[in-house]
């Protein structure tokens, strides 16, 4: 009498093992074209075991997404110094490792930001996403604190520089940050020009 097939998973590990593989299908194939049958046969479960955890591919995607926040988050906080010399080195610091992540990971990236992933609301109005966002809004906070940043609206000045990091990094992921057209270094160049806008 043969063994029954080992599953790829333990019992009540479903969940975590349909996402693991997704993840890697995203990596691998650059994009999320691929189906919850797809994702269930690379698993090796049955087609209709991913709908017990996710009633479609937009709610798995969107899990996916909030995971890409969370490790961004953990990033982010991982390179925030204790005792930062200056707020300068602090804020380059945060604004090089979020460009560094999503350079890093462009397929998960690219997801984060995508209409793919369930609602603006579900996903970057959850706590996962505002978690990352927080470390940004806590620094302008204790910059204007400090007397080192112009007293505005914390919220508005975030926003600038999430869009500037933002519009970096996908034009650093597309290859379109070019030396040639913007300058050398320019990732600290606008660094520069970003914080230079927020000092007193």
């Amino acid at each position: 009498m043969q063994d029954a097939p080992t599953r790829p998973y333990h019992h009540g590990d479903l969940r975590r093992t349909v996402i693991e593989t997704a993840m890697g299908m995203l990596q691998e194939d650059k994009g999320w074209q691929f189906t919850l049958r797809e994702v269930a046969r690379r698993a090796g479960v049955s087609q209709a075991a991913p709908y017990k955890h996710f009633p479609d591919k937009a709610a798995l995607l969107s899990e996916m997404a909030l995971i890409g926040f969370d490790r961004l988050h953990e990033a982010l906080a991982r390179v925030k110094p204790r005792r930062p010399k200056s707020l300068r080195d602090e804020f380059f610091a945060v604004a090089q490792t979020y460009v560094r992540f999503g350079t890093s990971n462009p397929a998960l990236y690219r997801l984060m930001f995508s209409g793919n992933a369930g609602s603006a609301a579900d996903v970057h109005l959850s706590e996962r996403a505002l978690a990352a966002f927080g470390v940004l809004i806590e620094l302008l906070e204790r910059g204007q604190a400090d007397g080192v940043l112009r007293k505005r609206d914390v919220r508005g000045q975030a926003a600038a520089c999430w869009a500037q990091m933002h519009g970096i990094t996908m034009l650093s992921i597309d290859g379109l940050f070019l030396s040639e057209k913007v300058g050398p270094d320019p990732l600290d160049t606008a660094l520069v020009a970003l914080l230079e806008g927020l000092e007193n």
